[in-house]
């Protein structure tokens, strides 16, 4: 079988998983198998790839306030480097991005026209990460997306959002979800899909690709409940305040774009993600 000519970077993550599951014979390598910040690493797992996935980040929000050279040197200057690389061997370079570029004081939803305004070190590096990208390669494709979830979880939080809110309501914890922070929830099963038709179109610049609609944790948290057949369980809507965190977070983390459609809705995808989560984990799945 021949091998695709694609590298997924950070394939162990949510969307590298949900990319990797698509192109089953691309070059997925995750953060043991290749550091995006080592030049020589890039050099040879670039050999014989014309199309390049960059999902390798460093996502720890609040852990980044106090190791903003760590993220800035995964988030900018690695990213700064594999670009360099792809524009100087004609590779295509799809690279990620996050709703945490804009500072989340507007009243609506950013659109690509808006002028990013990064607040902490995570937000500046990952903004810092885009326009290198677009500055060393400026054939690059720059994806914003919101509020991942993935079957696979999210490593550095412990399981994606859906995943810990029916953790917790099957342990009996006590289940209180801010409700003043919105952004798109955003399953990367579709995300990855969307991503495909988008490198294969050739458009370059930033996007934003999103679920439709927008909803806040709390929202989130009880149609999860829903799907989970937990909808008996009691959560509470608080606001920001009753859980501080080192870094600002967005309270509008909702994206739309000028350039291309949505994703379907955010329920939709809800809906396909507990259904790849159950076919990922059926043991854990059993009703209590």
């Amino acid at each position: 079988m021949t091998a695709e000519p694609t590298l997924i970077t950070g394939a162990g993550g949510q969307l590298g998983h949900d990319l990797s599951r698509l192109l089953p014979r691309a070059r997925a390598l995750g953060r043991g198998a290749l550091d995006i910040t080592d030049e020589v690493q890039l050099g040879s797992a670039l050999v014989g790839v014309e199309t390049v996935f960059n999902c390798a980040a460093y996502n720890a929000v609040d852990r980044a306030e106090e190791d903003s050279a760590g993220a800035d040197l995964v988030n900018h200057l690695g990213p700064a480097r594999l670009a360099r690389q792809c524009r100087q061997s004609g590779i295509r370079l799809i690279h990620f991005s996050t709703n945490y570029v804009f500072d989340g004081r507007a009243s609506s939803a950013y659109s690509e026209a808006d002028e990013p305004s990064p607040v902490g070190a995570y937000a500046q590096s990952k903004r810092a990460g885009e326009e290198a990208v677009l500055r060393e390669c400026p054939g690059a494709l720059v994806v914003r997306s919101s509020g991942l979830f993935g079957a696979v979880g999210s490593a550095v939080k412990g399981g994606s959002f859906p995943e810990r809110i029916v953790a917790s309501a099957r342990a009996g914890r006590d289940l209180a979800v801010v409700g003043d922070q919105r952004l798109n929830p955003t399953w990367t099963g579709d995300l990855a899909a969307a991503s495909l038709a988008l490198a294969r179109s050739g458009l370059t610049g930033i996007v934003h690709l999103v679920a439709d609609g927008c909803a806040s944790y709390f929202e989130l948290a009880v149609a999860t409940l829903e799907l989970a057949g937990l909808q008996h369980v009691p959560v509470r809507e608080v606001t920001s305040d009753a859980y501080p965190t080192a870094a600002p977070r967005p309270q509008n983390g909702c994206l739309t774009s000028n350039r291309v459609p949505s994703l379907p809705h955010w329920r939709q995808g809800l809906a396909g993600y507990w259904a790849a989560y159950q076919l990922m984990s059926p043991a854990s799945e059993q009703p209590m």
